[in-house]
């Protein structure tokens, strides 16, 4: 039969992976204390909070008898298999977490969790390197394995980097390294 001719209900769901997951580094996942309690608490909001209250919403909407063209029965169903998808992904970034506290280092050498200054054409800017999952650029958090933190990895106060990227190579001076905590992280 054509395909043209099934229902898009009838068809069997197809698991794309997450849009999180793309370019994802595959084995451990380094993350700081904070970004790692982030991804706990957003997990366990998923599976105790919404979606107890999603498949109470689709519970009472397939009791109203058609499902076809029920709105929050298909709705909340689809939102069921996005939360799940979810729920699923989290639990393995938890599972190949390896949380660094980087705080806790005594070294002007740049590693995961420093917080770094640096001087180049575009000016002074500071960046802290953190886990995939952490990523902010309104905050300058950026991730271990991007081009800019792979040029800073060693480095020291002082050191002139060469920075390549998609842009186009710059050169960058390191102004200043430090590890301080992070948001929820215990000093």
């Amino acid at each position: 039969m054509s395909k043209a001719f099934t229902r898009e209900i009838d068809a069997p769901d197809y698991e794309a992976p997450p849009p999180e997951a793309v370019g994802l580094p595959r084995g451990k996942n380094y993350i700081t204390p904070a970004g790692y309690a982030r991804l706990k608490a957003e997990l366990r909001a998923l599976v105790e909070d919404e979606r107890p209250r999603v498949v109470q919403t689709v519970a009472w909407a397939a009791s109203n008898g058609d499902r076809s063209e029920n709105g929050d029965y298909l709705y909340g169903k689809k939102r069921l298999r996005e939360i799940d998808r979810r729920v699923r992904f989290l639990i393995k970034r938890l599972e190949a977490a390896d949380v660094v506290r980087a705080h806790a280092r005594d070294t002007d050498q740049i590693f995961f969790g420093a917080t770094v200054t640096v001087a180049g054409t575009a000016g002074e800017r500071t960046v802290t390197i953190v886990g995939v999952d952490e990523v902010d650029a309104s905050l300058g958090r950026i991730s271990w394995i991007s081009p800019m933190a792979r040029a800073l990895l060693k480095a020291r106060a002082g050191d002139q980097v060469t920075l390549r990227s998609p842009a186009g190579v710059e050169s960058l001076e390191v102004i200043d390294v430090r590890y301080e905590p992070l948001d929820t992280e215990a000093p």
